[in-house]
């Protein structure tokens, strides 16, 4: 699984003029799935993502967790983050999992992120075409890969 969180003040999903997902404070997860992902990707993701210190504290040093501060998430399914740019000028995108795997694991990894979290999050929709607006707070910008745990 491979992660890009931005932390934000705020966050939305349209989808089709329809505000599906809005959130104040927290962080936009967008998550790419390969086919290789297992539970144990899940699991320590969810866990990485929960309890990361990227929020200020009153002393404004990066030092307290989503989980601290109460923060909201919304997480927005995202194959292109596994493009290949390889070769050309158009990227493949092969090694993103199809979606009889990716959705499992992404309704997987969601439930997950409730538990850890201790509450209900908001989402995308897997495959829709999706209007994303945020307010990157910071910008503070991670990336996450659960092949490359460094």
């Amino acid at each position: 699984m491979k992660a890009v969180i931005q932390r934000v003040s705020l966050a939305g999903v349209t989808i089709e003029g329809v505000k599906v997902a809005s959130i104040g404070e927290g962080l936009l997860v967008l998550l790419g799935i390969v086919e290789e992902d297992t539970l144990e990707d899940i699991q320590w993701l969810s866990n990485k993502i929960v309890n990361l210190r990227i929020f200020e504290d009153n002393q404004d040093v990066m030092n307290l967790s989503l989980k601290e501060i109460g923060g909201d998430v919304i997480v927005v399914s995202q194959f292109t983050l596994h493009a290949n740019t390889k070769k050309g000028n158009r990227p493949s995108y092969i090694n993103a999992a199809k979606p009889n795997i990716a959705i499992p694991l992404y309704e997987s990894f969601i439930h997950q992120l409730e538990t850890d979290l201790g509450k209900k999050i908001q989402t995308g929709r897997f495959g829709a075409d999706m209007k994303v607006e945020l307010l990157n707070d910071g910008p503070v910008t991670i990336i996450i890969d659960t092949k490359n745990k460094e």
